[in-house]
């Protein structure tokens, strides 16, 4: 039972930094006061807290599909140029995706092949093809992860215009931060 509660103890303390950092080696915190810290600490948990969310609606949505994440997103992107009333190739798919055209072309038969997408001449391009959404699996995404995923412009949309500055600054910031290539990883 011992173990059992030192595991809960250690899980409820991963985004302490006091807990992570207990030395300040990584972060100096000499210039914050505890109430500071304290509040940190809330938020990094929070962020845990949306990261998992997002990570249980990723894998109910692929589930609920029977799709995986790139077929996911190839979806979406198909979804917004329905929307815009855009024509999709799949060379747009290819660079939206980071893939490359032969796994393009992979995917593009498997969506077919389940009955996800159709594949037309482009309308004005004799030598190219168009990408749509079948209307069954845009009504499908459209009322199930759609739904769940608009439910972050409800939240977002019951803070102040002054509360929405600050919590994109702390997101553009964090990414910023978090996509430092600079750093040099020492091989293990």
């Amino acid at each position: 039972m011992r173990g059992s509660s030192q595991e809960d103890e250690a899980s409820q303390s991963l985004y302490s930094v006091e807990s992570s950092d207990p030395q300040s080696q990584l972060v100096d915190r000499s210039k914050l006061s505890d109430d500071d810290v304290a509040q940190i600490n809330q938020l990094m948990a929070a962020m845990a807290q949306l990261r998992r969310a997002e990570d249980a609606l990723s894998e109910a949505s692929t589930r609920y599909m029977k799709l995986n994440k790139t077929d996911m997103r190839a979806l979406h992107y198909l979804i917004v140029c329905l929307h815009r009333d855009q024509i999709a190739m799949p060379a747009d798919l290819a660079i939206h995706l980071g893939i490359t055209t032969a796994s393009t072309t992979k995917l593009l038969d498997r969506l077919a092949k389940g009955g996800h997408i159709t594949r037309e001449p482009h309308p004005s391009d004799r030598r190219a093809l168009s990408v749509r959404i079948t209307p069954g699996t845009y009504r499908s995404a459209m009322d199930t992860v759609g739904r769940q995923q608009a439910k972050r412009f409800s939240a977002a949309a019951q803070r102040t215009r002054e509360e929405r500055a600050v919590i994109i600054s702390f997101l553009e910031d964090t990414a910023r931060e978090l996509s430092d290539t600079t750093q040099v990883w020492p091989t293990l």
